[in-house]
């Protein structure tokens, strides 16, 4: 038996058409199945994230600021950056710090109270040319560990004061190696008063070739610190040609 099917008056046998009908369904059913799997799978997925505890927020939104203040200082970073990166609305961050300002304050200061913590926890030695090998040191570990932080540090704003900034950490080891050198030159029978100015000439050698190693990171910071204490300690005029730690040395 034949079928006309309709176009031209050509019949096509009845058994082909069956045919066609039951591989159209078949993949209908096919289709079907796809799309509830599709839709099983859909539904199995948790609908929403896990929501942060305010502590957990506070945390995240701080680690998000010291990334970005880092890359590009506190001018060039918005709220907008920060509230995306952290998948949060601006009122969120406003919330917990106020603001940019608020931000980037308590990011300041954690660095700063690190920074400090680090190197007076450095200074353990007795002799004073140790003692500026493990200053030199310390400081040089850090920028090699928490380059972003250092990296917050050494960018100046100025909506910081006096007491938040990398120079205010610079001028308290400053005061530490003073009461040092004050006690050696009483030994040596140098005016003490002198002390002050000598403190300050060695924390800023150190703190200016620091930041002058962050971007070249060579030779390796033993080096640095080694060549670091050799020119203050020993002078220009009585350098050793090649310097080691003491420190490391006795280890």
């Amino acid at each position: 038996m034949t079928e006309a099917d309709g176009h031209g008056g050509r019949n096509i046998p009845r058994q082909g058409v069956t045919e066609r009908r039951r591989g159209d369904e078949m993949a209908d059913e096919a289709t079907d199945g796809r799309r509830r799997a599709a839709g099983a799978a859909a539904a199995a997925k948790p609908t929403s994230r896990v929501r942060m505890s305010a502590a957990q927020r506070r945390e995240q939104l701080i680690s998000i600021g010291r990334q970005i203040f880092a890359e590009r200082g506190f001018d060039a970073t918005s709220i907008e950056e920060v509230a995306s990166r952290a998948k949060v609305s601006k009122p969120v961050i406003y919330e917990h710090f106020g603001g940019k300002e608020g931000l980037y304050a308590v990011v300041v200061d954690r660095e700063v109270r690190a920074l400090l913590d680090r190197i007076t926890t450095a200074l353990t030695a007795g002799h004073p040319r140790e003692l500026l090998e493990q200053a030199a040191l310390a400081l040089l570990t850090y920028i090699e560990e928490e380059t972003s932080g250092f990296r917050v540090l050494v960018r100046e704003s100025p909506l910081m004061s006096a007491t938040g900034n990398f120079s205010s950490v610079m001028n308290d080891v400053g005061h530490q190696v003073e009461h040092i050198l004050a006690a050696e030159f009483s030994t040596r029978g140098y005016d003490p008063k002198l002390a002050e100015l000598y403190s300050q000439a060695l924390v800023g050698m150190v703190a200016l070739t620091g930041r002058w190693w962050l971007e070249v990171r060579k030779p390796r910071k033993e080096t640095v610190a080694a060549h670091l204490v050799n020119l203050s300690w020993n002078g220009l005029s009585h350098l050793e040609a090649k310097p080691g730690l003491i420190t490391r040395k006795r280890a």
